[in-house]
């Protein structure tokens, strides 16, 4: 029997409003618990950013890593919604996923390195509650 693959890593800006609403989306629409995550404040995400090219102290991107391949922009977003299983998820990652990559990823850019200025930002870390502590890395 082959070796159980890693659960899908999500790191994302834990102190980010707008990334926290997406760390929730997924923690409700992730049924099957799939994704897993780590805020890029942490250790191991510095250390997941880093090992795929981006910089821990200013990511312009969330990262997803799965079987140990990297994906930003939205890249990664399509990917992430359509690996929620679900229908309308999927239909939407095939529409993201249908714009141009030219046109997609500046305009993702554009949004991440504004992101506390059009959203807002927390004071301390984004906090999981104890039913879902386990999907988070420490």
């Amino acid at each position: 029997m082959a070796p159980q693959a890693a659960a899908p890593v999500i790191v994302f800006d834990g102190i980010c409003l707008l990334c926290s609403r997406w760390v929730n989306f997924l923690l409700k629409h992730d049924r099957a618990g799939r994704y897993h995550f780590a805020a890029m404040q942490s250790a191991y995400g510095r250390e997941l950013l880093a090992a795929h090219g981006l910089n821990p102290d200013s990511p312009l991107s969330f990262l997803l890593v799965d079987e140990g391949r990297g994906y930003t922009d939205t890249r990664a977003i399509v990917r992430v919604l359509r690996g929620l299983g679900q229908r309308r998820w999927r239909w939407l990652g095939n529409v993201v996923g249908s714009v141009p990559r030219g046109i997609s990823d500046p305009a993702y850019r554009f949004i991440a390195r504004h992101r506390y200025r059009i959203f807002g930002q927390r004071r301390s870390c984004f906090v999981p509650t104890p039913e879902q502590r386990a999907r988070f890395s420490p």
